[in-house]
């Protein structure tokens, strides 16, 4: 995924956090990491994770939770 659209995916990480960061749930991360699996294209995901192990800058305190809770994306050989 192209380095440019890391500022849209960092803003959607963030709005989806805030959302159900208003919801009653036991596991708010839990939630938003769901939704991230569910709806997310896995190029966006594997983004996002590598974006956080980058050290995430610009994603909210539940965000980064929620992306740390995604699979690392494939290392290539």
């Amino acid at each position: 995924m192209p380095a440019g659209n890391m500022p849209k995916l960092v803003a959607m990480a963030n709005q989806i956090a805030a959302f159900f960061a208003t919801q009653r749930h036991a596991d708010p991360a839990a939630e938003v990491a769901a939704h991230l699996r569910a709806y997310w294209d896995p190029r966006m995901r594997a983004a996002i994770r590598a974006h956080l192990d980058a050290g995430g800058e610009g994603l909210s305190p539940l965000a980064r939770e929620a992306v740390a809770r995604l699979p690392e994306p494939a290392r290539s050989a």
